[in-house]
């Protein structure tokens, strides 16, 4: 039977439902998101992280309130590098110059005496300070947590209060950590709330609606994909080449003006379908907008991206010409880092997706994956992954430390693609890293950051610093590092 146990889990064995090598003839789910084991130290983030930190955090031009004692808020901030003031690339005067993911951090500051009387008139009078305070912003986003949810505040009042004061849109989003068994409960709670409160605006306000003379037949939606290290960069001017316009991404360094925007689109292209396929469902059945599934990570895998869009607006002429091109581009520095990486063994630690995201991609590297683990997955994120790999790979759904450890020291890695966490421990066992949250130096996305992510990989693999661990001759890594570098020139 494929699903196993783990040394570490002898009194714990209730984790052998979550633990399972794959086998094609086979195949295997296993237990997932469902509560955490007793005892079991979880490395999960809550509901509310899910909300806050993944989904509304990376909108740019809005304030989001924190309702909630000053810890959850502190929490949040500084923990993804999607922070910047403009698109380096767009076009002069189309966004403005300020921008709110990761720069601020708004929060009630809960006290006490508020949880005993509640907090509604401190919610208020925070967010019409915030709002006075940056008159810049264009709209607010209020978050709930554990304590603000468990006392009932009626935010939502609030928010058509404040709105009605400022003329600004203000959303909520109720998504309390104890909500939910991870951070995937959060996505879910974002993407129906947010699209509810999208709707119920645009009734309101239909001048917030896109005008019909400002819409083409080439009109998409960028869905979960959120700029981790400037990943927009080098997908948006891949969907440009073939003809298309994007006109709102959800949600990476997006303007709130553009999100209400979505319902007007005529395709959406979901990236992460783990956080944020659940908005391209209610849009189909909402407003009869199509999506596609897709992955943009590697070359293989864009390109069939870039296929599937071209194929829906009859544009596959244009799409084969630029897919020729940017692989064209790309193989030189490609052939080098296969040539350097060919057979090397890979454990990926990840949220969910990108471990099927990236199977494929290693595979592009000549490299294999032995073993992966998902914090927050769904069944069809293990139907994936046991649709792409060949066989053999350990896979760990919620892992906890001493199953990653137990993980590295049994499969024996040559590099892993880690979380901002775990790769101290990694490092501890004289293992490479690579950080596959918000990456090393990115972007890595598309045929270019293929490049980027093959450089980051090479560089951790060969650094001189694993000769003093892992018995390597003298001079050797040094030899690597000048042949690459002489090859990307």
């Amino acid at each position: 039977m494929p699903l196993i146990n783990l040394k570490c889990n002898e009194k714990i064995p209730e984790r052998g439902k979550h633990i399972y090598i794959h086998d094609p003839a086979e195949p295997v789910i296993p237990a997932c998101n469902i509560n955490t084991i007793p005892g079991d130290m979880t490395e999960r983030g809550c509901a509310f992280a899910g909300a806050r930190g993944v989904i509304g955090g990376p909108i740019a031009d809005i304030i989001a309130m924190v309702h909630a004692p000053v810890g959850c808020a502190w929490y949040t901030w500084g923990t993804r590098r999607h922070l910047s003031d403009l698109y380096p690339w767009a076009a002069p005067g189309r966004l403005t110059n300020t921008s709110f993911n990761r720069r601020y951090c708004v929060v009630t500051d809960m006290q006490e005496k508020d949880v005993v009387f509640g907090g509604v008139k401190k919610l208020k009078q925070c967010c019409l300070e915030a709002v006075r305070l940056f008159p810049e912003a264009k709209g607010v986003i209020i978050f709930t947590t554990c304590t603000t949810g468990l006392i009932g505040d009626d935010v939502q009042a609030v928010a058509r209060e404040v709105e009605k004061e400022t003329g600004l849109p203000v959303f909520t989003a109720e998504s309390p950590g104890c909500s939910g068994v991870s951070q995937s409960k959060g996505h879910h709670d974002f993407n129906i709330q947010f699209y509810r409160q999208v709707r119920a605006l645009r009734e309101r306000r239909p001048e917030l609606k896109m005008p019909e003379t400002e819409k083409t037949p080439y009109d998409i939606c960028l869905i979960g994909e959120y700029n981790m290290d400037w990943d927009l960069k080098v997908i948006k001017p891949l969907f440009e080449k073939i003809g298309v316009r994007i006109v709102a991404v959800f949600t990476g360094n997006e303007r709130i003006h553009n999100l209400l925007k979505m319902p007007d689109v005529k395709l959406n292209v979901v990236h992460c379908q783990r956080s944020a396929e659940y908005i391209a469902e209610m849009e189909k059945d909402g407003y009869d907008i199509p999506f596609i599934r897709c992955s943009l990570f590697g070359v293989e895998q864009t390109a069939r991206a870039l296929r599937e869009v071209a194929a829906f607006f009859g544009l596959e002429e244009r799409a084969e010409k630029v897919i020729a091109e940017e692989t064209a581009r790309t193989e030189k520095s490609l052939a080098f880092y296969r040539s350097r990486l060919a057979g090397k063994r890979v454990a990926i630690y990840v949220g969910g997706p990108r471990v099927w995201h990236w199977i494929k991609l290693m595979e592009e590297l000549g490299m294999e994956v032995v073993a992966g683990a998902c914090t927050f997955a769904h069944e069809d994120d293990y139907e994936k992954i046991n649709a792409r790999h060949k066989g053999g790979m350990l896979v760990i759904d919620a892992p906890n430390e001493f199953e990653i450890e137990e993980m590295l020291m049994e499969y024996k890695p040559d590099l892993f693609l880690s979380g901002l966490k775990e790769k101290y421990l990694g490092r501890k066992m004289g293992i490479p890293t690579v950080n596959s949250h918000s990456y090393e130096k990115g972007p890595y996305a598309g045929f270019a950051g293929l490049i980027n992510f093959a450089r980051d990989i090479y560089q951790g693999i060969y650094a001189p610093v694993w000769r003093f661990q892992n018995g390597l001759p003298s001079g050797e890594a040094a030899d690597e590092r000048k042949e690459g570098k002489a090859a990307c020139q």
